[in-house]
């Protein structure tokens, strides 16, 4: 990203507004820096005043002649458009890819195929049900949408960070969005699926199940946008060069592993920084630490499909990892900020059907209705057809065709002839030769209309089970807690009633159980779901691909680490260990009673950019308690950076203390100083470095904490025990 040339200071000869200086500042501005021109009208008309309207005296009406204040006022009436129906709250950066190796035999897309290529691309992140103004720490699906500028042109891989959705055919896409957005007659809940009419949805479309599960899961509430995956969710087809084709689904692994807050976490962070995940991607990337993911594609052919348990055309279905391996092809790099959020991150417009030659659909009926539905989309919300004309939006690859006119359009096409065949120009654009241009996977469909759904799309609730199992027992734990609140959240007990025995019953009998008496439903039986077909064998009793805790991921780079101290802190061991963290790509902030110098006890200074009273734990990924006698006293008198701490042990973080920060971080966890680091309750110093003495490896133990991210061993109640299994 080009480096921002600051504005220019009162030391450059601006001064400030309202001075008699005030023209001649600007003339010299704009005389030191050409680029930015001077104020013109959208025509070009150089303005000299923007702040009165004109009128017929300086007390007397505003005349209509002034084709300033029209234009400006006009243009700020209509400065916003409509947001997105769904996957309205989002935030975008630029980057590139670049594949490992030439995946010729799979695909002859030309993206795919040279390693010292960079194609690149612009990601999209956002949430689903909540509208722009929402937080984003809302127990969502995450969309992850990337646009490949390709060679060949445009391929948009637009994906969630669940790999299955909600329904089975995009004719139900409407129903499910209308029943998880807030509730018609009072616009209630904003960006919440715990309500009446999403779970007497779920309760009634038993398909729902699998993908329920995933978003009352922590995959519900991410820890960033960096640290979550991404799934194509479809099974497309990969074409090479000599029309053989194969099955393949799209995966992004995040080589920052997969982490996420906990709920108690998330509803803070949305007090205190409802941007939590914009900010944090803005922010890594400005500081060098750019999110990267590994894309992954398992690929299978059709005899392979047909022996699976599963119908690969429904999209609430995975491919277990274990029966498909997912091979890592090639690396995504985020590493630049847009220059302007509604020019590039709310006009960049995505489409399924953005493809690539080497690349198809399926006859997935999610996909084939999303095929519709983007495009149709966009028509509405980018106010007409020629939206692809919008720089985010524009293909690298040249554009020749006959579309022309509609509202918006920007090319201008010359010559004459705007239909084909035609001789009057050349035959120009000719068509491409077979070899280049895209052509769809033969195939023959044969059968009859009807509005029916395949027995094979009848299974409901084997992954959901199997999506369960795969958890761990803290993950399962927080899975039935989610459970608990969101029904607890709805007022219909037949509703609750139904979800319990016909939906959780069914995937588990002992997670109904869980959640069943603490939801009022204390008769917990599994009960025939409408439509469902028996449960079908998945092959395997659990995946380990589906649990967070098996991906832990590759860097720290990203983490945010807080840095507790006051006057007479011992700033030589602080400026050691962030040294260490900042060569692993961990951002250290100083986190004091007020901002500014930190005096350290033997002279030297830290800055402090945080205070406790405007940051808290939660916004933190590990918190660091240096030495200083006088700094501590402080602290501890203070009591602030004692509850810092404390909540930040109880969500199971790391931390770290040296010297006299070791007595804070006892006390705040509530340990004598020679006790037992393990007993009955769990371990309460797992995850806590403490060098009081020697800090020759504090560094390295700290990040190696870090890289665990959560010390779920800190209390036994973490573990699951009777809450499921009783």
């Amino acid at each position: 990203m080009p480096a921002q040339r600051p504005r220019p200071s009162a030391a450059d000869g601006a001064s400030d507004p309202g001075t008699s200086n005030d023209k001649v500042s600007a003339l010299e501005t704009f005389r030191s820096h050409p680029e930015d021109g001077v104020l013109t009208t959208d025509q070009g008309v150089p303005i000299p005043h923007t702040d009165d309207s004109l009128k017929a005296g300086e007390r007397g009406p505003s005349l209509l002649e002034d084709f300033h204040l029209r234009e400006k006022i006009t243009r700020f009436d209509h400065e916003r458009i409509p947001e997105r129906v769904v996957h309205a709250r989002g935030s975008g950066a630029h980057g590139f890819f670049q594949v490992y190796r030439p995946l010729t035999e799979l695909t002859r897309a030309a993206f795919l195929q040279d390693p010292a290529a960079r194609t690149p691309v612009f990601v999209r992140f956002s949430t689903v049900q909540g509208s722009r103004g929402s937080f984003d720490l809302a127990r969502d699906v995450r969309g992850f949408a990337t646009k490949f500028y390709t060679t060949e042109g445009n391929f948009d891989l637009v994906g969630n960070n669940m790999p299955v959705f909600f329904i089975q055919d995009g004719i139900k896409f409407p129903d499910v969005v209308h029943a998880v957005k807030p509730e018609p007659d009072s616009e209630m809940p904003q960006a919440a699926s715990a309500h009446d009419t999403f779970w007497d949805f779920i309760g009634l479309v038993p398909e729902t199940a699998h993908h329920m599960m995933w978003l009352m899961s922590d995959r519900g509430i991410p820890r960033s946008f960096a640290t979550m995956e991404g799934f194509g969710i479809h099974t497309f087809r990969f074409v090479n060069a000599e029309g053989q084709w194969r099955f393949v689904k799209f995966h992004w692994k995040p080589l920052a592993g997969i982490h996420s807050v906990v709920w108690d976490e998330a509803q803070k962070i949305n007090g205190m920084d409802p941007d939590y995940h914009r900010r944090g991607l803005w922010e890594s990337i400005e500081a060098g630490s750019y999110p990267e993911y590994e894309l992954g594609i398992q690929v299978f052919d059709e005899a392979q499909a047909d022996a699976f348990p599963f119908d690969i055309l429904d999209a609430t279905k995975i491919v277990p990892e274990e029966l498909v391996p997912v091979e890592r092809v090639g690396r995504l790099t985020l590493n630049r900020n847009p220059d302007n959020f509604f020019a590039e991150t709310e006009q960049v417009a995505f489409h399924v059907g953005n493809l690539v030659p080497g690349i198809d659909v399926t006859n997935d009926p999610l996909m084939q209705a999303r095929l519709f539905s983007y495009l149709d989309t966009q028509l509405t919300r980018l106010g007409g057809p020629n939206f692809h004309e919008i720089p985010i939006n524009r293909p690298i690859a040249p554009v020749h065709n006959h579309q022309q006119d509609g509202f918006h359009r920007d090319t201008i096409n010359t010559g004459k002839a705007n239909y084909f065949p035609n001789s009057i120009g050349g035959g120009c654009p000719v068509l491409a030769p077979g070899d280049q241009g895209y052509v769809h996977v033969p195939e023959m469909l044969q059968g009859p209309k009807t509005r029916e759904r395949a027995p094979s799309f009848k299974d409901f609730f084997s992954q959901a089970s199997l999506f369960f199992h795969s958890l761990s027992l803290v993950e399962q734990q927080h899975l039935v807690s989610a459970l608990r609140f969101e029904l607890g959240k709805v007022q219909r007990a037949t509703v609750r009633e139904r979800v319990v025995n016909e939906i959780l019953a069914n995937i588990d009998i002992e997670l109904a159980r869980a959640v069943g008496p603490a939801v009022g439903v204390p008769n917990v039986e599994r009960r025939p779901a409408r439509d469902a077909g028996p449960p079908v064998d998945q092959g395997l009793a659990a995946s380990a691909a589906l649990s967070q805790l098996s991906n832990p991921g590759q860097t720290v780079a990203g983490r945010q680490v807080a840095v507790l101290c006051a006057d007479g802190v011992d700033a030589a061991a602080v400026e050691q260990l962030t040294a260490e963290l900042a060569a692993a790509g961990v951002n250290a902030e100083v986190v004091s009673t007020f901002l500014g110098p930190v005096q350290g006890a033997g002279g030297g200074a830290l800055e402090a950019t945080k205070m406790f009273s405007t940051v808290g734990s939660v916004l933190f990924d590990a918190v660091y308690v240096p030495g200083g006698a006088t700094s501590i006293a402080a602290l501890r008198d203070g009591a602030a950076a004692v509850q810092f701490v404390k909540e930040a042990h109880a969500h199971y973080k790391p931390i770290a203390a040296s010297g006299e920060g070791a007595e804070l971080v006892r006390a705040a966890i509530g340990m004598a100083a020679q006790a037992e680091p393990a007993s009955a309750g769990g371990d309460p110093l797992a995850g806590v470095v403490l060098a009081e003495t020697d800090t020759a490896t504090l560094g390295q133990d700290f990040l190696a904490a870090i890289a665990r991210h959560r010390f779920w061993e800190r209390d036994q109640t973490q573990q699951m025990g009777s809450s499921v299994r009783p």
